[in-house]
């Protein structure tokens, strides 16, 4: 993906003394009185802000916080927890500005952070008024959200088309740099871990992935789904009956390229669904009409994870089982540790994924841990995300 990156541009020295507009994502997680609970987001925007500042530029710097209505300011949809937080981590003072669109006072070697840009009028709809404006503030634009690169509003588009120069930061360019790695130029057995409650919600990424992977597996209520399609008894488990003629057509799809979706030979069940719920082994042929399924049986679970091992590429987006229990979490363990041991680019995505890493410390085992919940999904699905496709025909 041919694209500009900030770096490059800073490894120049073309923005000493510039205005540089940074759209970074800092929609963190907040309890009821406003504290910041979760500030990796706040953290992984620094590298763009810091590379801005060493390179002698005055740096304007931006987010969406919750869903605030626009042109309505509400105290609690304000940055300035979000100011207060950056500031703590830069060591430096930063003030927030309000009503920033009609002009903005910064000098080099100074930060800002302008005020929730979703309270800007017309940014959602990427009003064409508002993101020339936005432009006529800087020299040079910096894409570094990719959380939101799924969506053409006004700071990740419109501002991009106008802009002098438009190009991507460190943040942006590390997950095109990644999905192209695992997805664009995959090394061979290309392996893809899809999970979820619901196939109805993944359908056209299980769809787009089974033309391109060498391995498709299923877990959770997607995994029940396509049980079912194979002709297998699920009890009670969460499951889509309605869509067995698509989880099907995914199973021929990969099987006309000689690949496969493997269908678990075991499982873990339950009569009910609890954190104190007793789990038992079953073979996938057993299971009983009253039968809940919570994960993937030891059996199935060596099976994938030897497959995992032997893989080039892993993309991984949902935990196979219900992790959160401790008796349903040996199958997801198993998944983790084996993308942990395998010699494979691995590239992870969507919060549960992310809880699952955690839980299990693989962080650093993982090639490449994915910022964007929903922008990560559409890669997937197959799709062009607005922010890369302008950035693109910027580059060009």
């Amino acid at each position: 993906m041919q694209i500009l990156r900030f770096s490059d541009i800073c490894a120049q020295g073309k923005a000493r003394g510039q205005r540089v507009f940074i759209r970074a994502d800092l929609n963190v997680p907040q309890d009821d009185n406003g504290k910041i609970t979760e500030d990796t987001r706040i953290r992984a925007s620094i590298p763009c802000i810091q590379m801005a500042l060493d390179a002698g530029a005055a740096v304007m710097v931006t987010s969406h916080l919750g869903r605030p209505t626009e042109g309505e300011f509400k105290p609690q949809d304000s940055l300035k927890p979000v100011a207060e937080r950056l500031s703590e981590l830069m060591g430096r003072d930063i003030p927030v500005v309000a009503d920033w669109v009609d002009g903005v006072e910064v000098q080099p070697g100074q930060l800002v952070l302008l005020e929730n840009c979703r309270l800007n009028k017309g940014e959602k709809k990427n009003n064409p008024e508002l993101a020339r404006k936005m432009a006529m503030l800087c020299d040079i634009y910096v894409n570094d959200a990719f959380g939101t690169a799924h969506r053409a509003e006004g700071t990740t588009y419109g501002i991009a088309e106008y802009a002098r120069i438009a190009c991507a930061g460190p943040l942006l360019a590390a997950e095109i740099d990644a999905i192209t790695k695992a997805l664009a130029n995959p090394r061979r057995p290309l392996i893809a871990i899809v999970a979820g409650s619901k196939v109805s919600t993944k359908l056209t990424i299980l769809q787009s992935l089974s033309k391109n992977v060498d391995g498709l597996i299923v877990g959770g209520g997607i995994a029940n789904t396509f049980m079912l399609a194979a002709g297998l008894k699920i009890g009670k488990s969460l499951a889509e009956p309605d869509l067995l003629d698509d989880a099907r057509a995914v199973i021929e799809s990969m099987k006309a390229r000689g690949a496969e979706v493997p269908i678990p030979t075991d499982v873990v069940v339950a009569k009910n669904f609890a954190a104190d719920a007793v789990a038992t082994v079953k073979q996938a042929s057993e299971v009983a009409d009253d039968d809940m399924i919570l994960d993937i049986g030891p059996d199935t679970a060596a099976r994938l994870a030897a497959q995992l091992k032997a893989a080039g590429t892993i993309v991984w987006n949902g935990p196979v089982g219900v992790f959160e229990f401790d008796q349903f979490a040996g199958g997801t363990k198993a998944i983790a540790q084996a993308i942990a041991e395998s010699s494979a680019f691995s590239i992870a995505g969507g919060g549960d994924t992310l809880a699952a890493i955690a839980k299990y410390g693989i962080e650093k085992d993982v090639g490449y841990i994915s910022t964007g919940g929903g922008a990560f999904l559409e890669v997937l699905e197959g799709k062009t995300l607005p922010a890369f496709d302008i950035l693109q025909k910027r580059a060009a």
